[in-house]
């Protein structure tokens, strides 16, 4: 049976196969039940907020017919940005777990650390580093492809 994590890996790998930058997300309710998957589409879209963490909470918000998702569970291969995070915290979602550790864009455990703030209305459980090498790798990989080009 495939893990979450199984699957935002997989919609990576969609996403760079397509020139996106390869992260994936997938949103479980309590019971395990795969809500929503999606991987990033900026450039498909031509929109920047088209994460791949925003595009799920959008998904599953509007498959259920409810406000917040405090039941659920949001697997990502990387470290969630600031304006995800924001919005994690706004969807209320009950846990995070995510895969790479981002130094530079990441807003869970670097930068703003968002959920670590008093003003911050809801906190959720933070899992960090759920197959860091794996995510890692295929993020490196892609923009390795960049720098060789």
């Amino acid at each position: 049976m495939q893990t979450p994590m199984d699957i935002a890996l997989e919609e990576a790998r969609r996403a760079a196969e397509v020139g996106e930058v390869p992260v994936g997300a997938v949103l479980t309710d309590a019971e395990g039940v795969v809500l929503a998957v999606a991987g990033n589409r900026t450039e498909a879209g031509s929109d920047p907020a088209a994460h791949a963490e925003m595009l799920v909470l959008t998904a599953a918000r509007a498959a259920r017919g409810q406000k917040y998702l405090a039941d659920c569970t949001l697997t990502v291969t990387l470290e969630p940005c600031a304006m995800c995070a924001g919005a994690i915290a706004a969807f209320r979602v009950k846990k995070v777990v995510f895969g790479a550790y981002d130094p530079k864009t990441g807003a869970v455990e670097h930068g703003p650390r968002v959920f670590s703030h008093a003003t911050t209305h809801h906190k959720p459980e933070v899992i960090g580093g759920v197959r860091d090498t794996e995510c890692s790798a295929l993020l490196k990989d892609f923009f390795a492809g960049f720098r060789d080009a």
